[in-house]
């Protein structure tokens, strides 16, 4: 039996081997960002606001898949959104420079949106702050919150939000920020406590690149952090993203999803 292939019945399209075509750097470019197309076409269900792990679900595959099939169809890893896995698409699309897509995912997997009126909190059902392992996608229970408390997908949104959006990297005493932003974003700032130091960032979106640290510009935008007990400046300029057209937030699909 094949899996993630068009020729499946069952398990079409399967959003782990699309998002990490790009993480791991080993798909081809081409056919790695087709496959992202792919999955946001497929996987994506921006009337329902659910990022699914695979479609169509396990139902009576032969042979039998395994643990996954116990699930009923549409729920948790059995072609629910399936968090954890999910959000590794927001962070493929960062990694391609996409921040509108990888914004807009992360918001659509954000219980507080999920929770902004009492018609929003009756489908979904959980705490508006604490992140969700899974939502289903079962006739019935559809927007239905699973598991929470009971996850690493916080740990994952953290981070894509941080290191990946907003573009934030800590390796040692080395700071680092290559923001991918949304194109209406103007910018952000943030502060940063490293040891007896305070680090002001902020970020501006425009035509003129460069990282300046109090006032000095940076060649290779790598600020060397110091516990010196100083408050530090730091700008970061960051050309602006173009805007993206209706048709990339659509529910269109294509004949057959491409596959990394």
């Amino acid at each position: 039996m094949a899996l993630g292939s068009h020729a499946s019945e069952e398990l079409k399209v399967d959003s782990l081997p699309q998002s990490w075509a790009v993480i791991s750097q080993a798909g081809d470019a081409g056919r790695a960002r087709r496959a992202m197309e792919s999955a946001e076409k497929y996987l994506v269900d921006k009337n329902d606001r659910l990022v699914l792990l695979f479609t169509p679900p396990f139902d009576h595959s032969l042979p039998h898949p395994g643990y996954i099939m116990g699930y009923p169809p549409g729920l948790r890893e059995n072609g629910g959104q399936y968090t954890h896995g999910s959000l590794w698409l927001a962070m493929g699309w960062a990694r391609l420079g996409d921040g509108g897509r990888a914004v807009h995912l992360l918001k659509m997997m954000n219980p507080v949106e999920l929770s902004r009126n009492p018609e929003d909190v009756a489908r979904y059902r959980g705490e508006p702050y604490a992140l969700a392992a899974d939502v289903s996608s079962a006739p019935g229970l559809i927007g239905r919150c699973g598991w929470t408390w009971y996850t690493g997908s916080a740990g994952w949104m953290y981070r894509i939000w941080i290191e990946e959006v907003l573009g934030f990297q800590v390796r040692g005493d080395t700071l680092t920020l290559h923001p991918v932003l949304p194109a209406e974003w103007p910018g952000f700032e943030m502060t940063y406590r490293y040891r007896s130091a305070r680090y002001e960032i902020a970020v501006h979106a425009g035509n003129t690149t460069g990282t300046e640290l109090d006032g000095a510009k940076l060649d290779d935008g790598r600020i060397h952090l110091a516990d010196d007990g100083a408050v530090h400046h730091v700008v970061v300029r960051i050309a602006r993203q173009p805007v993206a057209s209706p048709a990339e937030y659509s529910n269109s699909a294509s004949s057959e999803p491409v596959v990394a």
